[in-house]
């Protein structure tokens, strides 16, 4: 039954264009864009009461409703159709993504957190969490407790997967269909308000992953509201390109900057991760992804924001800013560093790896110039890869080891830990974390957690399968994980099994080896928090050289002498009588002691001595090393 139209009122202040927004007093507007439709409706439940929307031109509707109350359910009818959808700008759905929307009040949460000025991205360590697999609860509740954990650790950003509803009971995400509603499988909106607040309370930031290049296949209702959501004028990988220059796509360019702004204001987001951007297309100006970066730092006002790209031919673009025609990012994942610390890790190079071998002059170029390929030819793709770099500064260049993707593509979903050597993990962790750029680990690498990390997705059986086949066709670009008996092991995405074997056991932390591990990643983050040279993150701060087959050193330049040299020698013990190099020799008048050793004891590891016997230099075998100047105590410089 069809009540009569609620009385519009053209004075109400939104916070947004579009959406169903409590306004006052048991009172909500809500404002749709829906052109294909000449009637649109709100269909309040459980009564059932049906309240016409007022048509305002350009495909949008809006209507104020009295005696509404917060946490309402609703949903929309479209002209004379039958099926009743969720708002494409629904706050939250707390019976899934294909179930009524509800009306969220974003005012009734007393946040904590006034003082908090965000993080910048120079400085951060940054972690990579799937809130469903890290704690055995998966809730955002459950992840609180240990956010303590992370903070004594010396993690300063917080990255989560992507919130926003998927279908299904588990996903990593990526499959998203609700933008605006944080999935009910991990808590309410106001439990992550809740997790963001004391986040923030320990001095992390938290940025959330976005995926706006494309929406998942189950769930996606945008197109009964508008098929210029998305255009055929590009191809994208994963479906449907979204349409952010073509025809009415105003509207569309709207919802997402709405949406990125959002994440900021409502949530204290403290910025984003944007997923495969090379899959935003947009020929217009100005670019979709610039215009993102500006909503992001308007939302923040006076606190500092981080915005992070993954772009898979690693433009230096995204970080270059708005001004000089870049798109204002802060910061680009580094594929190339992972790629060559995986080959020399494991000592292969098949798929995507095909272009890496994982040497000494490979890790000396990644630490001084970030990118290894910046335009020269790419075998593995046929063309070349990347664009120059020079100029981008070190804080910009996210490096790691380990992310969801990667360890998941190892077929097995097994860390790294279980596929390199100790010696040799330990010391690229070293590189890794004491390194020019932005270090980001991923959820339990910290203490080499045992749980592998899968790719698993909850879809409908008609889906599920596909999905199945699909990924195992992706895995089979590597020539080892093609094999019948590789294929037959590959774990099926749509089982829970699946799903739960990739929790997180916090209770490891405690054990050993993992409480070598996780000591080893303390004490890093330590030294580079606290040491001035490693904190400097400075353009042109470092040198490096080769010295062996699987050797080579990194001289970070401090100032008045207090240099820091780096050690790093992945193959067998190496001693060097004759030093052609002058990164060896110490600053004027003064000497090298050793200050880190990746073989301490207390890492797993068998111990190291000074490396300079007095004739020569004696590196040990899968080991870093990190020298400083030594004081008038004998000790290291501070």
């Amino acid at each position: 039954m069809e009540s009569q139209p609620a009385r519009s009122d053209a004075t109400v202040k939104r916070r947004y264009p579009i959406g169903m927004e409590v306004v006052g007093e048991n009172r909500a507007h809500i404002r749709v864009w829906a052109p294909k439709r000449q009637h649109v409706s709100i269909v309040l439940e459980p009564e059932m009461r049906s309240v016409p929307l007022e048509a305002e031109g350009n495909g949008y509707f809006s209507t104020l409703l009295e005696g509404v109350a917060v946490n309402s359910l609703y949903r929309l009818r479209l002209d004379d159709d039958r099926t009743l959808y969720p708002d494409p700008a629904s706050r939250f759905q707390p019976g899934g993504p294909h179930g009524p929307s509800q009306l969220v009040d974003p005012r009734g949460f007393a946040w904590t957190d006034q003082g908090w000025k965000g993080r910048p991205i120079e400085g951060q360590v940054i972690y990579e969490m799937h809130i469903g697999t890290f704690t055995p609860e998966g809730t955002l509740e459950a992840a609180m407790r240990e956010l303590q954990h992370l903070a004594d650790l010396g993690v300063t950003v917080l990255e989560l997967m992507p919130l926003a509803e998927f279908p299904g009971r588990f996903g990593w995400g990526y499959d998203g269909v609700g933008l605006f509603a944080p999935t009910r499988l991990y808590g309410k909106p106001d439990d992550v308000r809740s997790f963001v607040d004391r986040a923030h309370a320990l001095g992390l930031a938290v940025i959330l992953d976005v995926v706006y290049n494309h929406f998942g296949p189950d769930g996606n209702y945008l197109k009964c509201f508008a098929d210029a959501y998305f255009t055929d004028r590009h191809e994208n990988e994963w479906g449907e390109a979204i349409n952010f220059d073509g025809p009415d796509s105003g509207p569309v360019r709207e919802f997402f900057l709405c949406n990125a702004a959002f994440w900021i204001d409502e949530y204290h987001m403290d910025g984003l991760r944007l997923d495969a951007t090379q899959q935003i297309f947009d020929d217009g100006t100005p670019h979709i992804l610039s215009e993102i970066a500006r909503a992001v730092r308007g939302a923040a006002g006076d606190r500092a924001t981080i915005l992070i790209g993954e772009n898979e031919p690693q433009h230096a673009s995204m970080v270059q800013p708005i001004e000089d025609g870049g798109f204002g990012l802060d910061a680009i994942w580094n594929d190339d560093y992972h790629h060559a610390a995986m080959v020399a890790l494991i000592g292969r190079n098949e798929a995507y790896y095909t272009d890496y071998r994982g040497t000494p002059q490979e890790f000396v170029s990644a630490m001084k110039h970030g990118f290894l390929y910046q335009g020269q030819w790419y075998a593995w793709q046929g063309k070349p890869r990347g664009m120059p770099a020079f100029a981008v500064p070190p804080p910009a260049i996210v490096t790691f080891l380990q992310n969801h993707d990667q360890i998941a593509n190892s077929g097995r979903g097994l860390r790294i830990d279980r596929l390199a050597a100790p010696g040799r993990l330990r010391a690229m962790t070293a590189l890794t974390l004491l390194g020019p750029g932005t270090p980001m680990l991923f959820q339990g690498q910290e203490f080499a957690a045992s749980a592998p990390f899968l790719y698993f997705a909850d879809h409908a059986d008609w889906l599920a399968l596909k999905v199945a086949e699909g990924r195992a066709e992706f895995l089979s670009q590597f020539p080892s994980l093609a094999t019948p008996a590789m294929q037959a092991r590959l774990a099926p995405p749509h089982e829970e099994e699946t799903f739960r074997r990739c929790k997180l056991d916090h209770a490891e932390r405690e054990r050993e080896p993992h409480a070598g591990m996780l000591a080893l990643h303390r004490d890093l983050l330590r030294l580079r928090r606290e040491d001035a040279v490693f904190r400097r993150q400075r353009r042109g701060g470092l040198d490096g050289a080769v010295l062996g087959e699987e050797a080579f050193c990194l001289r970070f330049f401090g100032e008045e002498g207090d240099d820091r040299l780096m050690l790093v020698n992945l193959g067998r013990d190496l001693t060097m009588a004759v030093l052609p190099e002058p990164l060896l020799a110490p600053p004027l008048g003064r000497e090298w002691c050793l200050l880190w050793s990746s073989e301490a004891p207390a890492y797993g590891g068998h111990g190291a001595p000074e490396p300079f016997t007095g004739k020569g230099w004696c590196l040990p075998g899968h080991a870093a090393l990190v020298l400083a100047v030594r004081g008038p105590s004998g000790r290291p410089a501070a």
